[in-house]
């Protein structure tokens, strides 16, 4: 037997398919939710995995504005910025958020657990949330998948 029979097939990212796939966050957890999301985006449920390239899929989640968070976080937890200013620095709770944008929680969420580097801002323009069930990717026919609750 030849010894280039036994090479991994690599696939770069013009050979890798990308599909759509829409997922409904109704009644689920925020984090677990985003970690699986996070897993579709980067590819790493796919046999061709490779760290270093776009393999993974398009994911449109909908229903953002009825995920679930555990515990008194929707109260408790705080999320930090700042403005770039002096004194700037502004504190907003996750129900604040959720009044002003329900969409930008989840983004965040799955942004923090994407890479840090310019594959992980690249990866995160195949996300798309949506507040409602209404959404306009219907024309590229994507397929619905469930996230295991456990």
């Amino acid at each position: 037997m030849s010894i280039t029979s036994f090479k991994t097939p690599h696939l770069g990212h013009q050979e890798t398919e990308k599909e759509w796939v829409i997922v409904d966050a109704e009644a689920l957890v925020l984090g677990r939710l985003a970690s699986q999301v996070a897993m579709i985006i980067r590819g790493k449920h796919k046999p061709t995995y490779s760290p270093h390239v776009d393999g993974g899929d398009n994911v449109i989640i909908i229903n953002a504005e009825k995920i679930r968070l555990t515990g008194k976080k929707m109260t408790d937890r705080v999320y930090v910025s700042h403005t770039g200013y002096p004194g700037g620095q502004r504190f907003k709770t996750p129900s604040e958020l959720m009044a002003k944008n329900p969409a930008k929680i989840l983004e965040m969420a799955v942004k923090g657990m994407l890479p840090k580097n310019r594959l992980g801002r690249r990866l995160f323009t195949h996300l798309f949330v949506y507040a409602g069930s209404e959404h306009p990717h219907a024309a590229q026919s994507p397929k619905l998948i469930e996230i295991k609750t456990k």
